[in-house]
Order: structure tokens, then C-alpha cells, then sequence
């Protein structure tokens, strides 16, 4: 089968398309054809040796596709049906403990990009109805880091205020997601012609954080000067003051991101008189993922593509995404 092999240490020109062999299942495995991946910040740093890995690395580690072949004791899925894997394929269901966040797929692990996939049932789920591959596969990272943020953690309902930032994956998850909940979504860009796109989706609220470098006040305005009630934080510190002035007392920061830098001054005495939560989060458990389908079949949400590029491009799919001129999920098509 085609795999794309990571040659250490890193770097897009040490992405090798080679020729390996699939693996027969084992008592509760099954076998994907792996129809696509999604890019996510996470295999942009393994794949630029940020996240060191073995030599040989598959990366990628979002995949959907269909079963192929099912292993014995297996009654989950059966030839045919269509599955989207889970980013951490320990984590069944519960709080996040150290011992089941590991073998992440393209990390830990050999990822999906490849033609054929070889894992645990339980690494997987079924995939929305009616969606492509190319639409399942930007749920295991960006869509369930959205849907854990706010649904999860962040409990929002109806009449809630939502803050998010930019237009990556999760932004634009967490945008659909809050507007399902009935809430009220203020969202920021340094592109105006891409806050018109937002606006489109359902954004309510808009603000070009470069025009607007005290975005925090401007948004604390837009709720009559309570403050929002989540930030969906992609930025890191170097955002993170702007998100802490915005937020509501009493409000919730989900921070899962560190675009905009690792280090830098956090106002923590302002986040401690606010009484405000900051809750650090990566991704979600498979019981969030099969909640989060059942919610995106209810409302009818459907991810935000912006290209799709083919296996052997894969390092023009992470150039198209270091442009960040992107808006939605960069699609790999298997």
C-alpha cells in the first residue's frame, strides 16, 4: 500500500511516499481503507520535528474510511460500514487519565497516511450519515476539540455568549456547534473578507483583531459590558490577556491552542478576581465523539472544506496550511 514515512529529523522535505505492507486483523481489530485525512496544528509540529518521532513515522492523525476486514469478536462494525477514527483510541469514556492519552495515531503511533489501516474497533466510530470521507476525517481532532470545549466542559446553552478566533477547524466547529446550542457568537480575524465568510455561517458578532488590538474590550462591549460567557482560546499567551478581558466573572476560557505563542505575561490576578474557569483540553474521549455525531446528524452540521489535496502532496497540503490563508479543514484525499 502507498504510506507516507516521516525521515528524522523532521521537516516537509523529509516526507517520503514508500511501499509497506497491510496488516491482517487480530481478535477485536478491524481493517480500514483509509478514504482521507485532515491536517491538524498537532501533525504540522510532528512532521516538523517540534513532537520528535521514531524514523519512519506515519503521520496524520485523523482518518475515515471504510472496514474492509473485521478480526474475530467483533460486532461493533461489519464490512462496509463507514468509521471515523478517535484520537485517543484508549480513552473510552470518563475523565482524562494520563494512562489511556496514548498511542495517538501519527504520534505515539503510525498515523493515516496510508491507504489501509489495521486497529482496535474501539479506535474508531461510526462516521455521520451521508458524510464523505473527506467530511468524517475533520472530526477526530478539530471537531471534537470544539465540541468538548463548549458542550463538554463548557456546558453552553442557549442565550450564552461564544468567543472564537480565527477560521482553523476548531474555530469554525465551535462556531456550528454554539450557534446549535442557541447561543450568540462573536468571532475574530485578522481578515475581513474572511469575517464576512463567518458572518455567512451565523457569526453574530465580528472583530478584526489587527484594526482592533484591544479586541477583549470590544467584545466585552458587544455583551453590554458583562463579558462573554466562553472563549474558544486557539491562541495561547500571546492572546490569552485579550481572552481573560473579555470573559465574563464567573466565564470560561477553553484553552487549546498555542498559535500565538508558549510563553508571555498572563493577567492571573484578573482571572482569580473574576472568579473566571481556564480549562486546558486536548480533544475528547470516544463517548464525546459518538455524542458529538449524534448531535451533528440532529442539527445537520457539515464541515467547512477549504482544499483537498491528494496522498503524494501532502507536504504542499502542510505549505497551503503554513500560508494560513486557509479557511476550514485542509483535506489529504487517500
Amino acid at each position: 500500500m502507498r504510506t507516507i514515512q516521516l525521515q528524522k529529523p523532521g521537516g516537509l522535505d523529509r516526507l517520503q511516499v514508500t511501499d509497506t505492507e497491510r496488516r491482517a486483523p487480530r481478535r477485536g481489530e478491524i481493517v480500514v481503507r483509509v478514504g482521507a485525512s485532515s491536517l491538524n496544528f498537532h501533525d504540522y509540529a510532528v512532521v516538523m520535528g517540534m513532537i520528535p518521532t521514531p524514523d519512519g513515522r506515519v503521520p496524520m492523525s485523523d482518518g475515515a474510511g471504510e472496514v474492509i476486514e473485521v478480526g474475530e469478536d467483533v460486532t461493533e462494525f461489519a464490512v462496509g460500514d463507514k468509521v471515523v477514527s478517535t484520537f485517543f483510541p484508549h480513552w473510552m469514556d470518563g475523565e482524562p487519565e494520563r494512562e489511556v492519552m496514548g498511542d495517538v495515531p501519527g504520534d505515539m503511533a503510525d498515523g493515516f497516511a496510508r491507504e489501509y489501516v489495521t486497529n482496535a474497533a474501539t479506535a474508531f466510530t461510526r462516521a455521520p450519515t451521508g458524510f464523505s470521507d473527506a467530511e468524517a476525517a475533520t472530526l477526530t481532532c478539530a471537531g471534537l476539540t470544539a465540541w468538548r470545549a463548549l458542550v463538554v466542559n463548557g456546558q453552553v446553552r442557549a442565550g450564552d455568549t461564544v468567543l472564537v478566533q480565527g477560521t482553523g477547524g476548531v474555530s469554525i466547529f465551535a462556531l456550528q456547534f454554539a450557534k446549535a446550542a442557541g447561543a450568540t457568537v462573536i468571532a475574530t480575524s485578522s481578515s475581513d473578507e474572511k469575517l464576512e465568510r463567518l458572518r455567512a455561517m451565523g457569526a453574530d458578532h465580528l472583530i478584526n483583531y489587527k484594526t482592533q488590538e484591544n479586541w477583549g474590550e470590544v467584545a466585552r462591549g458587544m455583551t453590554g459590558g458583562r463579558g462573554v460567557d466562553h472563549v474558544v482560546e486557539i491562541g495561547g499567551s500571546g492572546t490569552m490577556p485579550q481572552s481573560i478581558v473579555a470573559t465574563r466573572t464567573g466565564g470560561h476560557i477553553a484553552l487549546i491552542g498555542v498559535l500565538a505563542g508558549i510563553g508571555g505575561h498572563v493577567p492571573t490576578v484578573m482571572v482569580m478576581h473574576n472568579n473566571q474557569r481556564i480549562i486546558g483540553l486536548t480533544v475528547g474521549a470516544r463517548r464525546h465523539q459518538q455524542d458529538m455525531i449524534r448531535a451533528i446528524e440532529a442539527n445537520g452540521i457539515r464541515p467547512v472544506i477549504d482544499r483537498h489535496f491528494p496522498l503524494e502532496q501532502i507536504a504542499d497540503a502542510f505549505r497551503h496550511q503554513e500560508s494560513g490563508k486557509h479557511f476550514g479543514k485542509i483535506v489529504l484525499d487517500i
